[in-house]
């Protein structure tokens, strides 16, 4: 066991207002399996990189451990997955990669192949092997699910059960619960290091939001009395002081004058420590606020009907032959492997020209709202986006505020947000546009925990027909009403 310590750690962005850290001190145990968790754009990432050392900063780190950090980009993904795993460790012997594979049940086979020809969850699972072959190394894991269907996520979970050592940033409540034993919140006002799952923080997270709310309404209640009894106190001061003139015993109403002012000098001391008390608090309680949705009602049922369609890219089939109605109101989930067709579905709804036999039948008029999987491609900023859009600005930064994006992002160019900030521009269009049917494919990638209970809650109030693609099992089990599973 050992520590990594934070000493008084300071850093700001050139050009930023403002600090993303500041004067942070902080102690890890190296064999913890620590959550970090925290709104997005809050700094997570950027912690992790001043782990690795990337950034000039004020204060100290120090550590007895060498930290490597995930996602991780090989030199030459064209060289087969050994020449990989053999750049990221230096020593290790073979029987032990193959034991880290079939943990995570990936075939030896994959070794052999070139690097850039494996799924997105195969290149997650032998990168997160061949890390964890490195002796005397501090993983840190910065959100490795993003492209893992749930079967993934919950062989991850209990993979990484299994270790220690290690930091991992996600969003995932399952996941959390599933694989760590502390977590690490970023909050508005400071960073808090409590032991336990992701669902025991949040307990407690909980009880003292609710705790510091009732102290608030009391104070608030105690000041306001204690302003009137001041205030009440100093005008009988007053009152008192002006009757000396013609009083017979000018010295005793004078003493009484003093007494009075005194009374209401000692409440409005009480009155400054309640309002000292009462800020305090509140200062971590995340302001979730409600979103809105206009969903459009269509007139015919079912919305969408698909009967024996099968769909190919060239001549080999992407998935199918499949049946499937959509009806009003419905929240239907796709579930399935990566690479069974979930994505290919959805774009074949949405109109993209794809080979497919079977029938589909979209009646005429249908109007459809979109979240597709990959923001990457969004740059520029958000007043040209709006427009090119044609969604109202006010509406759609209004929404983007709700989802905690602060007033100075608005000034910056897409490009340069994080990945959890695009994809709330997406999701924001999506919000900002009345449709029959809203098509979400992975809408929380990258999403933090408390937009994801937004758009839950949302969800849950407006009942939209949603046919959407996610592998948060606690997000599809409280929204859908059907599952679908393609294979």
């Amino acid at each position: 066991m050992s520590l990594i310590s934070v000493n008084h750690l300071t850093f700001g962005y050139e050009g930023s207002y403002d600090f993303v850290f500041e004067d942070v001190s902080l102690s890890l145990d190296t064999d913890w399996k620590l959550g970090f968790i925290g709104r997005n754009g809050r700094g997570k990432t950027t912690f992790l990189k001043l782990l690795m050392g990337e950034h000039r900063y004020a204060g100290s780190i120090s550590a007895s451990v060498a930290f490597d950090y995930f996602p991780l980009t090989p030199p030459d993904p064209s060289v087969d997955s050994l020449s990989v795993v053999n750049a990221v460790c230096k020593e290790y012997a073979y029987w032990q990669l193959v034991r880290e594979l079939s943990l995570l049940a990936v075939e030896e086979e994959v070794l052999y192949r070139p690097f850039e020809t494996l799924s997105h969850g195969e290149r997650t699972k032998v990168l997160l092997a061949a890390l964890f072959l490195n002796e005397n190394h501090f993983l840190l894991i910065d959100e490795p699910t993003n492209h893992l269907d749930a079967a993934g996520r919950r062989l991850l979970g209990e993979y990484l059960a299994g270790k220690k050592g290690f930091i991992l940033v996600s969003h995932d409540r399952a996941f959390l619960d599933r694989c760590v034993d502390h977590v690490l919140a970023i909050n508005r006002a400071d960073i808090q290091l409590q032991r336990g799952t992701f669902s025991s923080w949040w307990e407690n997270k909980c009880r003292q939001d609710q705790l510091e709310l009732e102290q608030n309404r009391r104070l608030k209640g105690e000041i306001r009395r204690l302003d009137r009894s001041a205030r009440q106190k100093a005008d009988w001061s007053a009152q008192v002081e002006k009757s000396k003139a013609g009083a017979a015993d000018k010295g005793h109403v004078g003493h009484m004058a003093a007494k009075m002012m005194k009374r209401s000098k000692a409440v409005e001391v009480r009155q400054a420590k309640a309002v000292q008390e009462k800020e305090k608090l509140l200062k971590n309680i995340e302001k979730v606020d409600s979103l809105a949705l206009q969903p459009l009602w269509y007139h015919t049922d079912p919305l969408i009907r698909m009967e024996e369609v099968t769909v190919f890219y060239g001549e080999k089939r992407a998935f199918g032959p499949a049946n499937l109605a959509v009806r009003r109101g419905e929240r239907i989930a796709l579930q399935g492997k990566n690479g069974c067709g979930k994505s290919t579905l959805l774009r074949l709804i949405q109109g993209d020209p794809l080979s497919f036999t079977g029938r589909l039948q979209i009646p005429g008029g249908i109007i459809l709202s979109t979240v597709p999987q990959d923001p990457s491609f969004l740059q520029g900023d958000l007043r040209d986006f709006a427009r090119d859009n044609g969604l109202d600005e006010s509406l759609f930064k209004a929404i983007l505020r709700k989802l905690e994006f602060s007033r100075v992002q608005f000034d910056k160019r897409m490009e340069f947000f994080s990945a959890g900030q695009k994809k709330k521009v997406l999701l924001a269009r999506s919000l900002c546009q009345r449709a029959h049917l809203y098509l979400w494919d992975e809408p929380l990638n990258y999403v933090d925990l408390f937009s994801r209970m937004q758009i839950e809650q949302l969800i849950l109030e407006y009942e939209p027909t949603l046919l959407f693609v996610e592998h948060d099992a606690a997000f599809t089990e409280k929204i859908a009403t059907r599952t679908i599973a393609l294979e």
